[in-house]
């Protein structure tokens, strides 16, 4: 599988807009939209995104989120916008990098969260996100930072878009995503929110 080393973290569900324009990823993008194939997304830990001859040797976290394209626009010679959907988080087991910079892994996928009701004790995390998507209402939907179907009252479905939303440092939203209990991962972000008033029930 393709990996895109990139300075953000992916999570199931959640929406990923990419400007791509080094030929590596721009061959790589072409290649899953010809064959219908994913890609993996990992954190970068060293080095750019950007390759460049003097830059430090890529380095990155060996665990990340499949991505699949589901919308391309290209309005500039050589530049493409690409939207990606978060699928299943994998491991890598083996991983190089090919002479066009191209780094391929052999990934194990993770095993998806188990679905779990939201307890009542972390309700207001629910309640919260419910509150950020109703203030949208003026922007249109595709522009949104979270797309539906929403499942508020989901465990790990909520934890995940929290992760997304807040500001919190990659690492720390990198563990919050191989956190193997959806539950667990609430009852941090829950913390969170509570610790900045964003808790009101």
């Amino acid at each position: 599988m393709p990996l895109f080393p990139l300075s953000t973290v992916l999570f199931p569900d959640g929406v990923l807009p990419l400007q791509v324009f080094e030929v590596r990823y721009l061959d790589m993008i072409s290649r899953c939209i010809l064959e219908g194939t994913p890609f993996g997304v990992v954190l970068l830990t060293h080095g750019q995104e950007v390759r460049r001859a003097d830059a430090e040797q890529e380095r990155f976290v060996a665990a990340g989120t499949i991505a699949s394209v589901t919308e391309t626009t290209a309005e500039t010679p050589g530049l493409l916008q690409v939207l990606c959907r978060g699928g299943a988080r994998f491991s890598v087991v083996t991983a190089e990098q090919r002479v066009n910079g191209l780094w391929m892994a052999e990934a194990q996928l993770v095993e998806d969260d188990r679905s779990v009701n939201i307890p009542s004790e972390l309700q207001g995390a629910s309640d919260a996100l419910d509150r950020v998507l109703n203030s949208l209402h003026d922007v249109p939907q595709h522009r949104w930072p979270v797309q539906p179907p929403f499942r508020l009252d989901d465990c790990g479905w909520v934890a995940n878009r929290w992760c997304e939303l807040l500001p919190l440092p990659n690492q720390q939203k990198h563990h919050m995503l191989m956190l193997d209990n959806p539950v667990i991962r609430l009852e941090l972000l829950h913390d969170v929110l509570d610790e900045h008033g964003l808790i009101t029930s």
